[in-house]
């Protein structure tokens, strides 16, 4: 059989659908639940791969293969090599995320409580930014502080604000204020944790992956685009629970079940990210082509001898 090269993922990245397959299997929530033995096992093949064995002479067909590797991707940091702490894993996105967005949504009537899991979903957010940060460059502690302040205030400040003027409004506008202060949020995280690659520059890569230069054009876009998704991937639990909540209030159904709210709006906000959480981290090719012809004056004369090269967007 011919060699797998299973440094590259499994589907074709050119295609949404390629892109949608491999980031469902990244962010399975059921990946969680493998055992301390079943990531050593995941590890060992993948390690073995790496130095040469062959599927054949490891017992195994492709399907485990690849299963083996993305379990090892779901666990461990993929510059270090190091296991990875739970709730900052991929695989934990889907369920910490349900739980904090859907009280984010039930209690955001209350000042104290839109205070504390605005905090509290940032605080998530820091954990995950820590955990997934780049081992051969890393971000440094004050960026990463800086970013948590900038993001956390952004959010608590935009959540308290529209909170007020919410009051002559409608009900199911205060119901989309968390939506607005996670998008608030995103605008001021993503762009701080990386203000490296805004002053600098992003990596640019030639076919063979070797780095060539940096473009703080192509930085800009790449920010913008993960931006975006990140939004976009918390737009349908925000927004479908709010409305099947107004819904429900109006028809007066919970009447007397007040408390299911919060469990209905976070079983909703489960099913949505549990699809939305994949399939917008596909929006967008995670390596990106572009022409040299696109970036910078400079940076076109440093890359006389390419017509295209390649960068990492991120997530």
């Amino acid at each position: 059989m011919p060699s797998i090269d299973i440094d590259k993922p499994r589907w074709d990245q050119s295609t949404y659908a390629g892109r949608a397959y491999h980031f469902l299997a990244l962010t399975n929530p059921l990946n969680l639940l493998a055992s301390s033995e079943e990531l050593e096992k995941a590890k060992e093949i993948v390690d073995k791969v790496r130095k040469g064995s062959s599927i054949s002479q490891l017992g195994i067909d492709e399907d485990q293969l690849w299963r083996s590797k993305y379990l090892y991707d779901s666990a461990y940091h993929p510059d270090t090599g190091e296991k990875m702490i739970v709730i900052g894993r991929m695989s934990a996105q889907v369920p910490m995320n349900m739980m904090i967005t859907g009280c984010m949504m039930t209690f955001y009537k209350s000042t104290p409580a839109v205070v504390f899991w605005q905090w509290f979903n940032q605080s998530f957010n820091a954990v995950v930014n820590y955990t997934n940060r780049s081992g051969s460059s890393p971000i440094p502690t004050s960026t990463l502080g800086l970013s948590y302040f900038g993001a956390t205030t952004g959010a608590v400040a935009t959540a308290l604000t529209l909170n007020r003027l919410a009051l002559r409004a409608p009900p199911l506008v205060g119901r989309l204020v968390p939506l607005c202060a996670v998008a608030a949020a995103n605008c001021v995280n993503i762009p701080m944790m990386r203000l490296t690659e805004l002053r600098d520059g992003i990596e640019l890569q030639n076919e063979q992956g070797q780095t060539v230069g940096r473009s703080k054009k192509a930085a800009k876009e790449a920010i913008a685009t993960v931006t975006v998704s990140r939004i976009l991937m918390a737009s349908p639990s925000m927004i479908l629970a709010p409305v099947l909540m107004n819904y429900l209030e109006r028809r007066n159904l919970l009447a007397k079940y007040k408390w299911a709210g919060g469990p209905i709006q976070i079983a909703l906000c489960g099913l949505c990210l549990t699809f939305a959480t994949p399939l917008c981290c596909a929006l967008f090719a995670q390596k990106v082509k572009v022409d040299v012809d696109h970036l910078e004056e400079d940076v076109q004369k440093e890359l006389t001898s390419y017509k295209s090269v390649y960068y990492n967007k991120g997530l």
